[in-house]
C-alpha cells in the first residue's frame, strides 16, 4: 500500500501567512480535553482567524470545504461558507454539484441538508424536481434516514407546486412495496394525506379517510406484527376524530390464536390475517384494549384482561407499562 502523504498545514503555507490563526479557548486543565488531530486544529484555527478578519474570498471557500470534510457537522463553517458564496456571487450550480457529493457521503448530518435548503431557496422552483429525484436516489442507500425524508417534505411544502405533489403517493407506494415496515414511509404518507393540505381530486375527505383505513388494513393483513401500520391506522382515526371502535370488527381476528383454517374469501373492508401469521398480535391486543377503554366503564374490565395478557404473555418486555395502564384505568373507574 502506498502511504498517504501528510496534509500540508495552513501554518506552513505561504499564501496563508497573512492570517493570524486563533486557537480554540480551553482552560488550563480541561476536565475532558478533545483530542483533535493536528490537521483539524490547524484548519479550524485558521477558520477562526478569517472569521474574525471578516474575509470572504475563494480561499475561504477552499478552507471551509476542508473544515467541513473533516467535520461535516461544523455549523459555523457551513454558515460562513454560505455567506461567502453570496458575497462572491459564486455560481450555485458548482456548489450544488459539491453538495451532491457531500450529501451522498454525509447523509445523516443535518447541516448538509440545511445547506441544500439555502441553495434551493436561491435557485427557486426550477430546481425542485431535480431535488426530488436526488432525494429518491439518496433514499436507495438509507430508506429510513430521518433527515432525507424531512428534506423531501420541506421541498414539497416550501414550493407547494401541484406538479411536485402529483406523483408523491405513487412514490410512497413504491417505497412501501420495498419495505412495508419502513416507519419513515408511513410517516410521509400521513404527511401527504392529512397534514399538507387538500390536493385536487381529494376534496371528498370521507372517501379519502375510508381509502386510508382500507390501505392500512390491507398492509396489516400482509404483516400483522408491523407496528408502523397499526400506528398509522390509529393515527387516521384519531386525526379524523373517529372512535377506535370504527375498526373493531377488523381488529378482533388478530387478537386470538389462529386455530381454524383461514377463509380464502377476500374481504377488502376487513382483510383477515394470512396463513402463517404469528398470532395473537400484541399491537392488535393493545388496540382492542384501547377500544374497550374508550367505550367506558362497562368495558374497562375487558381492557384490563387484555392488558394483563400483554403483561404476562404477549408483551412482557413492557410489563411495567401494562401494569401502569391497569392501575390508571382502575383508579378512573
Amino acid at each position: 500500500m502506498i502511504p498517504v502523504p501528510a496534509p500540508v498545514l495552513y501554518a506552513a503555507r505561504d499564501e496563508w501567512k497573512d492570517v493570524v490563526p486563533i486557537t480554540q479557548y480551553e482552560k488550563a486543565n480541561p476536565l475532558a480535553p478533545i483530542l483533535y488531530s493536528e490537521e483539524y486544529k490547524d484548519a479550524t484555527d485558521y477558520f477562526r482567524g478569517i472569521v474574525q478578519a471578516g474575509e470572504k474570498s475563494e480561499r475561504v471557500l477552499q478552507l471551509t470545504e476542508h473544515v467541513i470534510r473533516l467535520n461535516p457537522a461544523h455549523y459555523s463553517a457551513w454558515q460562513y461558507r454560505y455567506e461567502t458564496l453570496l458575497a462572491l456571487q459564486s455560481p450555485l450550480d458548482a456548489e450544488v454539484a459539491l453538495m451532491d457529493e457531500l450529501a451522498d457521503k454525509y447523509l445523516k448530518t443535518y447541516q448538509v441538508w440545511h445547506h441544500r435548503r439555502l441553495l434551493l431557496i436561491r435557485a427557486g422552483l426550477p430546481g425542485a424536481p431535480a431535488e426530488l429525484a436526488f432525494i429518491a436516489k439518496i433514499l436507495q442507500q438509507d430508506e429510513k434516514n430521518y433527515h432525507t425524508w424531512a428534506h423531501r417534505q420541506w421541498v414539497l411544502a416550501f414550493f407547494n407546486d401541484d406538479e411536485l405533489w402529483a406523483g408523491e403517493l405513487d412514490f410512497v407506494d413504491m417505497m412501501m412495496n420495498k419495505d412495508v415496515r419502513n416507519n419513515s414511509v408511513w410517516h410521509h404518507r400521513f404527511f401527504l394525506v392529512f397534514q399538507a393540505g387538500v390536493r385536487e381530486g381529494e376534496e371528498d375527505r370521507e372517501r379519502i379517510v375510508r381509502r386510508e383505513i382500507i390501505y392500512a388494513k390491507q398492509n396489516i393483513s400482509l404483516a400483522p406484527n408491523n407496528a408502523s401500520a397499526w400506528n398509522y391506522l390509529r393515527g387516521v382515526l384519531e386525526f379524523n376524530k373517529l372512535p377506535l371502535s370504527t375498526v373493531g370488527p377488523f381488529i378482533r381476528p388478530y387478537t386470538v390464536s389462529l386455530a381454524d383454517p383461514v377463509d380464502d374469501g377476500i374481504d377488502l373492508e376487513n382483510p383477515g390475517p394470512g396463513r402463517g401469521a404469528e398470532l395473537p398480535c400484541a399491537a392488535a391486543v393493545e388496540f382492542l384494549a384501547d377500544v374497550y377503554e374508550e367505550e367506558g366503564k362497562a368495558s374497562v374490565s375487558k381492557a384490563v384482561e387484555l392488558w394483563k395478557s400483554l403483561a404476562e404473555e404477549h408483551d412482557t418486555i413492557r410489563k411495567k407499562y401494562w401494569e401502569y395502564r391497569i392501575q390508571q384505568a382502575l383508579v378512573r373507574t
